[in-house]
């Protein structure tokens, strides 16, 4: 029998356990039933994280105001500290606790529908924001049109649902649904994320007549291509298209080489022996050491500068800890030194761009300007640590580590990545291009 008085966080990790440990079922019908059941369970599971989450927004403000911080910076930090507990980035974060509001006051439908594992959290999310451009009212009577049936909004598939909600709001109030297309268009961006094997996704968010029209060029020319007998694929031509006249690159078989300045990291071995140690292109991640050499090469061949820059890592961690003192192309080189270290956002899970270097320990406090007492952050997150009870403090050992307190006192450690992969205890390196497993 369930306990409906409360629920602590080490009930929640003995069920946890006891999952772990259970033994599977012999019965293919049991094994489908269990692994429905476990599928309302996260549901539900996800929806209590989301009242959870407003409530602890609630009681954070109530603290804050009670301290005379002004409204508007009263929630700042809140969603960093559920996106640190789901260990997710600060922009997921602030999506759970932006749904986790809305639930808590404008959709009951829906959130009974979530609390009972009838919905997942996407269909949830989908509900929100679709019904976000309507008055309170109109909001409430879509959330129980859709979501007052919880039977019928649990049978349809997502597709279904965005059709309906898509309907209803054109119906209750086309000029709202009108002005949220014009504000739309004011979003379009181009982002970039990274892909599976040295890949990367070039998203562009464009009005849909710019977008079609887009497209209609890029398959155009690759139409023209594929006539003049260009052995290319239909895909690759088109995105060969795309950066050869975004760029204005010269090309090497075909392949458009863009002039500009890449930021690749790689050990002089990888460089000039040949061997396999994987190399780090800033802005992307970690590339295999032959890759690297590719790139050098094919600029090379094109005509464009190399310039090279001395950095000094750790031989056991890969962690840097100097680079060449000379100035070669940037100024800064302090600056280049904790994006060289960092990567990303040093908040764990976060993974964003670095957009500010931030003292970990303010100059207030008696923090320095040095590589040891800066890391990289992205706006939100450096902006997020500014709120009252958050702390940070530097740890040199083992490795260059942060250690941040929220205001709740949960700790949070976030390493430095390693440079480049110099060595690891599980393999022995038998020769300058080749590595064994230990063991």
């Amino acid at each position: 029998m369930f306990d409906h008085s409360g629920v602590d966080d080490a009930a929640v990790h003995g069920w946890a356990v006891d999952l772990a440990c259970a033994d599977l079922p012999s019965d293919d019908g049991v094994m489908i039933d269990e692994i429905r059941a476990l599928e309302e369970l996260v549901c539900a599971a996800q929806a209590r994280q989301a009242r959870l989450a407003a409530a602890f927004d609630r009681s954070q403000r109530a603290a804050l105001a009670d301290r005379g911080v002004p409204a508007e910076r009263q929630g700042r930090g809140v969603a960093e500290q559920v996106a640190l507990a789901r260990r997710e980035s600060p922009h997921r974060g602030r999506l759970h606790l932006g749904l986790a509001k809305v639930l808590d006051t404008e959709l009951p439908h829906t959130r009974a529908a979530f609390d009972a594992g009838r919905i997942t959290e996407w269909r949830a999310t989908v509900i929100a924001r679709e019904t976000a451009c309507l008055t309170l009212e109109d909001r409430r009577a879509v959330d129980r049109a859709i979501a007052g049936d919880p039977d019928a909004l649990e049978s349809y598939s997502d597709r279904v649902v965005l059709a309906e909600l898509h309907k209803l709001a054109a119906r209750l109030d086309p000029a709202s649904v009108a002005e949220r297309r014009r504000r739309a268009e004011t979003e379009r961006r181009v982002s970039i994320r990274p892909a599976p094997d040295t890949m990367a996704h070039l998203t562009v968010l464009l009005p849909v007549a710019q977008a079609v029209a887009v497209y209609a060029v890029l398959s155009a020319a690759a139409d023209r291509d594929t006539a003049a007998g260009d052995p290319r694929t239909r895909g690759q031509l088109m995105a060969d298209t795309l950066v050869a006249r975004v760029t204005g690159a010269p090309t090497i078989d075909g392949r458009p080489v863009p002039p500009v300045s890449l930021g690749v990291v790689m050990t002089d071995h990888a460089l000039l022996g040949g061997a396999h140690d994987t190399a780090h292109l800033d802005g992307y991640g970690t590339i295999p050491a032959g890759l690297a050499r590719e790139l050098l090469a094919d600029h090379l061949d094109t005509g464009s500068q190399a310039w090279l820059r001395r950095l000094y890592a750790d031989p056991d961690t890969g962690e840097l800890v100097a680079m060449d003192s000379r100035q070669r192309l940037f100024r800064g080189r302090l600056r280049e030194a904790i994006d060289l270290r960092d990567q990303s956002c040093r908040t764990p899970w976060c993974n964003a761009p670095i957009r500010h270097r931030d003292h970990i320990t303010g100059i207030a406090d008696g923090g320095h300007t040095t590589v040891l007492d800066g890391q990289g952050l992205c706006e939100q997150c450096n902006h997020a640590k500014q709120a009252p009870g958050w702390r940070a403090r530097p740890r040199p050992s083992p490795g260059h580590q942060v250690e941040t307190t929220t205001p709740t006192g949960h700790t949070y450690t976030s390493p430095a990545p390693p440079l480049v992969a110099l060595r690891h205890p599980a393999f022995k390196q038998v020769d300058p291009g080749r590595w064994v497993l230990v063991g």
